[in-house]
């Protein structure tokens, strides 16, 4: 079943002459019970995106359905079903976590007990803690709190683990994967690429309002090609198929798709002719070098944290 379905949608800001696409002819289908992530430098249209998905915003062009409905059309029958959790939650200050999370309960139809979102979020000891006083990443986890306090089908995560601590982080993200074995359907954006992969089941990477990369990890992945690099033996290299070498100061950088078979004809180079590979080191794409990859084509200033 699908759960999430984004046809042709354009968010336009503007008009006229000044008007501008921060989303344009998006489409994205996100199935029951998957984990969807949304990536992106920034200024890429993910929070627009969201914006519209959430129906707190109208497309400007296309549609988009949740559940089979209209979320700004029928946003009585759809938003009791949804979770958010904004990049920037906004609870009152002087609350406590607990009163926050009450004010917050008092508007589901059937909210999970209190006391059990605040330990599933770690926060049981900071319950009477006003949230002035709790800290950065206390705050994201409440903010994440109040999201799934309404037994959400669907979750929307807008960087959930900013701010986190390592051990927090690694929390959260067992806690969203409970989510999701529980059925719930999710869609995530992240800075980090990392939980990117560690969490999504597939995956979408914006670029100026459009998605240039999606599909698995390994989707996204497949194709792109190995690194290779070494310190300037300051001698000429071997021939090496299907390869480009590219040298910078000291350092050679190698790229290819073989990278088993550039690797042997460069180590078996270097023995026959005694020569020593300083600094060698061959890595795989990953998920963080197409990221980088992708912004480097398409000529961005922005730079990714990952």
């Amino acid at each position: 079943m699908t759960v999430i379905e984004v046809s042709g949608m354009t968010r336009r800001y503007g008009s006229g002459k000044t008007a501008y696409d921060a989303v344009h002819n998006l489409d994205l289908d996100i199935a029951e019970g998957e984990l969807f992530g949304l990536l992106g430098t920034n200024g890429a249209g993910k929070t627009s995106t969201l914006e519209v998905v959430q129906g707190l915003s109208r497309p400007s062009e296309g549609t988009v359905r949740i559940l089979g409905l209209d979320p700004v059309a029928d946003r009585r029958k759809v938003r009791p079903a949804l979770g958010i959790m904004l990049q920037k939650g906004g609870l009152p200050q002087d609350l406590t976590a607990a009163e926050s999370l009450r004010m917050w309960a008092g508007t589901c139809s059937d909210p999970l007990p209190v006391d059990d979102v605040l330990a599933r979020v770690d926060l049981g000891a900071r319950a009477d803690t006003r949230v002035k006083f709790l800290s950065g990443g206390e705050q994201r986890r409440l903010d994440l709190a109040c999201a799934i306090i309404s037994r959400p089908r669907v979750l929307f995560l807008d960087e959930p683990t900013t701010g986190l601590d390592p051990e927090s982080r690694r929390n959260t993200w067992q806690l969203i994967q409970e989510l999701k074995n529980s059925g719930v359907t999710i869609m995530l954006t992240t800075h980090y690429l990392d939980e990117a992969e560690s969490l999504c089941d597939r995956l979408a990477i914006m670029h100026r309002g459009s998605v240039v990369r999606s599909g698995t990890v390994d989707d996204v992945v497949a194709g792109h090609p190995a690194r290779i690099e070494l310190k300037d033996p300051r001698t000429a290299l071997p021939q090496l198929p299907g390869a480009d070498v590219d040298r910078k100061g000291d350092t050679v950088s190698i790229t290819t798709n073989s990278v088993q078979e550039t690797l042997t004809e460069l180590l078996v180079w270097a023995r026959d002719s005694g020569v020593t590979l300083h600094g060698l080191d061959a890595r795989a794409a990953s998920l963080e070098t197409v990221f980088l990859s992708i912004a480097d084509t398409f000529d961005d200033p922005e730079v990714i944290t990952a």
